[in-house]
């Protein structure tokens, strides 16, 4: 039975993956804060995201470990939390560098998780893998530093492949169900002025790049996953409220939402910046996307 480990694997994502290969036929191993336990044919270890310990044995033969450690943020910028942004990232990277090198048998692939956010505010440039533009505000700065803790480490026998994640659509987790209860009070209007681009991603077709990536050892390096069809926020707004048969929404202009960001302590950002980001690399890799167009994720998510 071929190993797979999934290190931060019990937030939305991580539970999403665990499920999708254990029903794959895969021993799947969730390395979390958790105590030790089983749960529907998936194994939970104990670890903290900075120290060796018992966990390391778990990568020892594995196929694939996939590393999606990181403090959300969907917080204030404060300093405290910034420095926790960037340590839940980096830490846990470096700790699994160093346990890979210890390792006889170290897994075969090693998928990281990093963030679309890596790339500028863009309106009108579509950033890829090849051309994207990359600055160094925060939020940019905690990308770069992720991926080059990810890459310093040279190992031989592990191929590496960052996954730059958008906005993941998802019917119970994540941006969607937020956005959704907002639309049905009345608040589906677009966000500021609406222009930014939307770059999103359904759930099961992150999943099946997850699979994709595993079966195709050609795949490495940085790979942006995201729909090839990014709309602007205004667009995406109007599709929502489409879906949900709600022909109103008022809209939230930026001092209205940087009042409203202050009050939820969370920043403005993350749904001002314009995410304008194309996945040049799967479609070069010959990758078909399941969901490309938005009215028929939606439609799939509210089914």
């Amino acid at each position: 039975m071929k190993k797979m480990v999934i290190a931060g694997g019990s937030g939305f994502i991580g539970m999403h993956l665990a499920q999708f290969f254990n029903a794959r036929g895969y021993q799947v191993i969730v390395l979390t804060r958790q105590p030790e336990h089983h749960d529907n044919g998936i194994t939970f270890k104990n670890w903290d995201g900075q120290h060796p310990g018992e966990w390391v044995s778990a990568l020892e033969g594995a196929e694939t470990l996939i590393n999606l450690s990181g403090k959300s943020v969907d917080c204030r910028y404060t300093e405290k939390n910034k420095a926790e942004i960037l340590n839940s990232r980096v830490l846990p990277t470096r700790v699994l560098s160093q346990a890979i090198a210890t390792l006889k048998h170290p897994p075969q692939l090693w998928i990281n998780a990093s963030t679309a956010t890596i790339y500028k505010h863009s309106l009108h440039k579509a950033m890829t893998e090849s051309n994207g533009d990359i600055g160094n505000d925060f939020s940019m700065g905690v990308a770069q530093a992720w991926e080059k803790e990810f890459f310093t480490l040279y190992t031989p026998k592990t191929r590496k492949v960052a996954t730059r994640v958008s906005l993941v659509l998802g019917p119970n987790d994540g941006v969607y169900p937020v956005l959704k209860k907002l639309t049905q009070f009345g608040l589906g209007g677009y966000h500021g002025t609406g222009q930014q681009k939307f770059a999103w991603i359904h759930i099961q077709d992150l999943l099946r790049i997850f699979d994709f990536i595993v079966q195709n050892d050609t795949v490495s390096g940085p790979i942006n996953c995201t729909s090839p069809h990014t709309i602007t926020n205004r667009e995406f707004m109007a599709t929502l409220r489409s879906s949900l048969n709600i022909p109103v929404g008022i809209p939230t202009p930026t001092p209205l939402l940087n009042i409203g960001a202050f009050f939820l302590r969370t920043e403005p950002e993350l749904i001002l910046k314009s995410r304008y980001v194309y996945p040049e690399k799967l479609l070069q890799y010959g990758f078909d996307f399941q969901f490309e167009d938005l009215e028929q994720a939606l439609m799939e998510l509210n089914h």
